[in-house]
This record gives C-alpha cells, structure tokens and sequence, in this order.
C-alpha cells in the first residue's frame, strides 16, 4: 500500500516535470539611442569632462592633452538639456558650453 502511494507520487512528479511548458514570444526591447560626446581638446594639458544636470556635476572621462576622444554618456536620456564644463588639471582653466540639448554625438572643442 504503501510502496503504492510512493509510486503514485514518483509518478505525478515525473509527470510534472515533463509536461510542456508555457512560453511566451516577445520582440526585444527597443534599443536606447547613443549620446557620446566628442572632445577635442586643443590644449597643451589634459582636461576633466563633466556634464551637469541640476546642479549636479557627473565626471564623464579625462581627456589628454591635443587629443580628440569620444565619450559614450550614460546615465542621461536622450533629449535631455545639460550643460558641459571641462576643467584643466591644474584645475586653473575652465570651459563651459550651457543648455546642450544631448542627441547623438555633441562636439565639444577646447578652446
């Protein structure tokens, strides 16, 4: 009776184990537009790159000295209205571009 009942369990687990599965299809999720920026920077020194939004700096990347470099930004949405700042490393010089509008690849050219 017992060895029965085991086997009636087995039975319905292996069942339920094998039976077929509900899938469900979906189209992938649409890709997020790239944002980069491209830095030219034409300065005898390297320069930090920042992008602020709301009184919040958000450090991008350092771009070397008579270097062009283009950075992906994330963490921003596309169409989103920023302003750029890039900084000198020996944090003298300052350079600023206000409401950049953030759609595809912006040019940031130093000085």
């Amino acid at each position: 009776m017992i060895a029965r009942r085991l086997l009636l369990i087995v039975s319905l687990g292996i069942l339920a184990a094998c039976s077929p599965r509900q899938v469900e299809v979906r189209t992938a999720p649409a890709q997020q537009t790239q944002i980069s920026l491209q830095v030219n920077n034409n300065l005898a020194q390297a320069v930090n790159v920042y992008a602020n939004s709301g009184g919040t700096d958000t450090f991008l990347r350092q771009v070397p000295a008579n270097a062009s470099v283009t950075i992906p930004v994330q963490g921003f949405a596309p169409g989103s209205t920023v302003s750029l700042k890039a900084v000198t490393i020996d944090g003298v010089h300052n350079y600023s571009r206000a409401n950049v509008t953030l759609n595809g690849t912006y040019v940031f050219t130093l000085p």
